[in-house]
């Protein structure tokens, strides 16, 4: 059975914190969950030479920092194998692009100084509009390319309201919707709809789930 056909069996699904030997592979689904994603093409110039690296770079430094900072960087697993991956921020943190200069310092030199400002930028708008001022911010979320459309999504959506609900600090989880498409997996969900914004030359939805 080629990996293609290989089918996970949704019982035996399980929902964890990465370890520092799953951020490869984290790294490898995010890159691929968002390679086409209008806002990461504007950001990382996707019309130029060398966009696959950048993003590449940029995610990579994305979940690193996450990790180095302890927050919340769940997968989906059966057995060892890592299907889908999210990452999140704690309700109790100031973490975020803006606060942390060093994260600044290693998307300078994978990113370049566009795709950087145009990250932090992003981060600071979203959370102008958010209606609250304890809450989990869902920054990315992918499922394998050869496991999509199963279910998984569904049962990583489970995962991260789980964590919301779990902590008393948490007033809701926020995100950036820019692919109409992921409109409806958020709206089943119940996040709702707060206002649109620009971030470049791309509009998205801030939508917020509150608890």
């Amino acid at each position: 059975m080629t990996v293609a056909e290989y089918q996970p069996d949704l019982q035996k699904i399980r929902a964890a914190y990465l370890s520092a030997d799953d951020l490869r592979v984290a790294a490898s689904i995010l890159y691929n969950a968002y390679f086409d994603d209008p806002l990461f093409v504007d950001i990382f110039q996707g019309e130029k030479e060398g966009y696959e690296a950048r993003l590449r770079s940029a995610i990579k430094e994305e979940i690193n920092t996450y990790y180095d900072a302890k927050q919340p960087l769940v997968g989906l697993f059966e057995d060892d194998r890592l299907l889908a991956v999210t990452c999140l921020t704690n309700p109790d943190t100031a973490f975020g692009a803006g606060q942390f200069w060093h994260w600044r310092l290693k998307m300078l030199l994978t990113a370049g100084y566009f795709g950087t400002k145009q990250m932090i930028a992003k981060e600071e708008k979203v959370r102008e509009k958010i209606p609250a001022e304890n809450y989990h911010m869902l920054s990315l979320i992918g499922v394998h390319p050869n496991y999509q459309d199963i279910g998984l999504g569904h049962v990583l959506m489970s995962a991260i309201l789980g964590l919301m609900v779990e902590d008393e600090l948490s007033q809701g989880v926020a995100v950036l919707v820019t692919l109409p498409k992921c409109m409806s997996y958020f709206l089943d969900a119940e996040f709702e709809r707060v206002e649109e914004i620009e971030v470049g030359h791309i509009t998205g939805t801030v939508m917020f789930r509150p608890k």
